[in-house]
């Protein structure tokens, strides 16, 4: 049996060294060391030794079994590092490569522009205030003084989320005035801006979602100077002390007077052309003095105080900021155009 051991270690010794990885290492381990592997199996026959030679026998094999299994765990550590090694070879990485180069984000031409008026209106001593998007009817035109069959009010012109629902998206960010109106007393003097949904037709100044920006004053002895001279600051403070604006009368339920401002088209200056559609003006916002219905129905007292309010079209302020031809273009997303600003 002696002799027996012997073999047995030299067999296993040898298979361990030549062992090309450790699935083959695992095999050779129940080979010679697993309960039916050829040491047990060995040791089997103890049985039919004198009692003398089991206590020899034992601990031969005891010994055998103790080198045998110090030898595996040896090779299998031997072949893990040549496995890592032969991994880092072949996954090298030249890190002075460059990497690849990261693109920097920076602000959509639209809210640059918006910042830039909002800090304007804040250096005036405006406040910013928010209202939902999808409104009540009520406070979309009824509370602004647009009664029920006023033309601004039907299908073709407002998304109605169902028919007889009374619920909108707004057409404007006026209602805004509203709520601000019926919590907070005079003196008010806020910006609003946010999206606003009408069905315009799609060309190069309409769109059916575009931003505005609402604003409003309500104090005592408030006149139409004050409204003309905060708008021509606005766009003065824009587009630089050269810029020019006009005023023409016009008409809207929620302000009487009511004007409309406009500047000289930066394509064309007052000659004509596509963009201003030949007149050689964009129409940039509506305005006037805030109509008494308006007031008396938030509970102010129209003998004591008055206000003026304009809705300022953020992507027409845009376009004449940067001298944009196509309001289109700030929403295709094209980075060709988006990278220039």
């Amino acid at each position: 049996m002696k002799n027996e051991l012997e073999q047995i270690r030299k067999s296993a010794l040898g298979a361990f060294a030549a062992a090309a990885g450790t699935a083959e290492l695992e095999s050779l381990r129940v080979r010679f060391l697993g309960k039916k592997g050829e040491l047990t199996a060995l040791l089997k026959q103890m049985g039919s030794l004198s009692p003398e030679e089991r206590p020899v026998m034992g601990q031969l094999a005891n010994a055998l079994r103790e080198e045998l299994e110090g030898a595996l765990d040896a090779r299998v550590r031997v072949l893990e590092q040549e496995a890592l090694e032969a991994k880092l070879r072949d996954e090298i990485i030249d890190v002075t490569i460059p990497g690849t180069p990261v693109t920097v984000g920076h602000r959509h031409p639209l809210t640059i522009v918006l910042e830039e008026a909002l800090d304007i209106f804040v250096g005036m001593g405006f406040e910013i205030a928010e209202g939902p998007e999808v409104e009540l009817a009520s406070y979309n035109f009824t509370r602004l003084n647009t009664p029920e069959g006023h033309p601004a009010r039907e299908w073709q012109d407002t998304f109605y989320l169902s028919e007889d629902s009374g619920v909108l998206l707004r057409t404007q960010t006026s209602p805004v005035q509203v709520r601000v109106m019926e919590k907070k007393a005079p003196p008010i003097r806020i910006v609003a801006p946010g999206r606003v949904y009408r069905k315009d037709e799609v060309d190069a100044t309409h769109s059916p979602m575009f931003h505005q920006m609402e604003g409003l004053v309500v104090d005592k002895g408030i006149t139409m100077t004050d409204l003309k001279g905060t708008l021509e600051t606005l766009v003065k403070k824009l587009y630089g002390q050269e810029s020019r604006v006009r005023f023409r009368p016009h008409h809207f339920p929620f302000t009487e007077p009511s004007c409309e401002v406009d500047v000289q088209c930066f394509q064309c200056h007052g000659a004509g052309c596509r963009v201003c559609k030949g007149e050689g003006w964009i129409e940039l916002l509506g305005a006037g003095m805030v109509h008494p219905r308006v007031l008396a129905g938030c509970g102010i007292d129209t003998d004591v105080y008055s206000g003026f309010a304009f809705g300022i079209g953020l992507e027409r302020m845009t376009m004449r900021r940067f001298e944009i031809s196509d309001l289109r273009l700030m929403f295709e997303n094209d980075m060709r155009f988006l990278s220039q600003f």
